[in-house]
């Protein structure tokens, strides 16, 4: 399950790849099917050790790709790289929990290499406030969301700091009502029988090629994620 659409971000066999918050490393892992030099990095431990694991048991398949991987351990406000390193990066669902969202951008911006180019996703406003509206402790929660984010305000942010916007995308519309659910039944209950039978159902989303063309025309009525692509001059 995919936020970022590769074909926008233009991914190609041989660039530099790095996911900034990789978490359990779904866009690592298409990047390195595709033949990239993909740079898996989180901030918690146990994410980056999931993710080593799974590239250990790539298939062989996988491997004639001519993709290589690296994880490691990182913090995106301080990126443990040189400057002008990636040709493309990917920051996905990161920064809505950092409060110096600006000091990230700067840092993404310094690895990435001139006409390289970045994708960073985020929740949308509305279904952020919804669930907080629901849920007091969405907001919270050790590790959670700290910030909402509206459109214009992340463009804005992107371009002060010197980045060329050229696209824009919208994401998960089925996952929208999902946390609606947990957030109406207790958020912590993630077991209760309403939102668990509906994430049997998103299940089947990722599976269904009729479901997922129906989320796609949703992604523009509802959505559940934000991506703005950028270039670097």
């Amino acid at each position: 399950m995919l936020t970022v659409n590769y074909q926008i971000l233009d991914v190609r066999p041989g660039h530099r790849v790095l996911d900034a918050g990789c978490g359990a490393g779904r866009h690592c892992f298409e990047a390195f099917r595709r033949g990239s030099l993909i740079c898996g990095m989180d901030y918690a431990r146990p994410e980056v050790e999931k993710v080593m694991y799974s590239f250990v048991a790539a298939s062989e398949e996988d491997r004639r790709q001519g993709g290589q991987w690296a994880v490691l351990r990182g913090d995106v406000l301080s990126l443990p790289f040189a400057d002008n390193l990636f040709d493309r990066i990917i920051c996905a669902e990161v920064l809505e929990h950092l409060h110096e969202d600006l000091r990230a951008i700067a840092e993404l911006k310094r690895v990435l290499k001139p006409g390289g180019r970045l994708a960073v996703t985020v929740p949308t406003f509305f279904t952020e406030a919804a669930y907080g509206f629901l849920s007091p402790l969405y907001f919270t929660n050790p590790g959670g969301h700290v910030r909402k984010f509206m459109p214009d305000e992340l463009a804005a942010r992107l371009r002060h700091l010197g980045l060329k916007l050229y696209a824009v995308g919208h994401a998960h519309a089925f996952h929208s009502p999902y946390w609606l659910l947990r957030c109406a039944f207790g958020l912590p209950n993630e077991n209760h029988p309403v939102p668990a039978t509906y994430r049997k159902f998103l299940v089947k989303t990722i599976l269904s090629p009729t479901l997922s063309r129906v989320e796609k025309f949703l992604d523009w009525v509802f959505p559940k994620s934000l991506i703005i692509y950028a270039q670097k001059p």
